[in-house]
């Protein structure tokens, strides 16, 4: 018997609670490990804007796979469209962006502001605690193998952004900025604007439809 898709609010309090889960671990992490994640952000608008000019790199790279799918990456995006699209049905483009920004947040404060900046810390390898984060971090993403190890390269990359400046809110934003972007593209081709005017994913809605 099929189950019914999940509600718009179903959607958005299940990546809540778990996002929020996550950031409340980094915190007591931070605590225990006298190394508050919350430290290494320097609220700074030179920092925000690099994070977005940083998350271009791959949002571009992402528009070309997703344009020419090779190999793996085919079944990749089948697996998105399975999965991805009918549990984030009925999200707004006010809900991504909310979702981006919570999953941005609280994975950088554990990922890098916890676990990277606490191997750095304890040993002083940089690229060491680099790499170890992002194999963590791709292994928490187990959607796929490939899915897994994609997220492993951009746990590298955000990783090296930390360590390059310093500042935990440039992965942050980049992170968050790129996942916005990533919603958007795979999701656009079942996009549809209902008489209400809010924007939505409809359930029948082709990529033909759409254009």
């Amino acid at each position: 018997m099929a189950t019914a898709p999940m509600t718009r609010g179903s959607v958005l309090m299940l990546v809540l609670v778990t996002e929020g889960g996550l950031a409340l671990v980094a915190l007591a992490a931070g605590w225990f490990l006298d190394q508050p994640p919350l430290a290494q952000i320097s609220w700074t608008a030179a920092a925000a804007v690099q994070g977005v000019i940083a998350a271009a790199p791959m949002v571009v790279l992402l528009m070309l796979v997703q344009r020419w799918p090779v190999g793996p990456l085919r079944s990749l995006f089948e697996l998105v469209e399975t999965q991805l699209v009918p549990f984030l049905r009925g999200c707004t483009l006010a809900d991504l962006a909310l979702i981006s920004l919570a999953a941005g947040l609280a994975e950088e404060l554990l990922f890098r502001g916890v676990l990277q900046v606490g191997i750095v810390q304890y040993t002083g390898w940089n690229w060491f605690a680099i790499v170890v984060a992002a194999v963590v971090f791709g292994a928490a993403h187990p959607i796929s193998l490939m899915y897994a190890l994609l997220a492993g390269l951009i746990g590298v990359y955000l990783g090296w952004l930390l360590h390059a400046t310093g500042n935990l809110l440039t992965p942050v934003v980049t992170h968050a900025a790129y996942d916005f972007a990533a919603l958007i593209l795979l999701l656009r081709p079942h996009w549809s604007k209902p008489a209400t005017g809010a924007a939505h994913l409809s359930d029948a809605e082709s990529p033909a439809d759409a254009a």
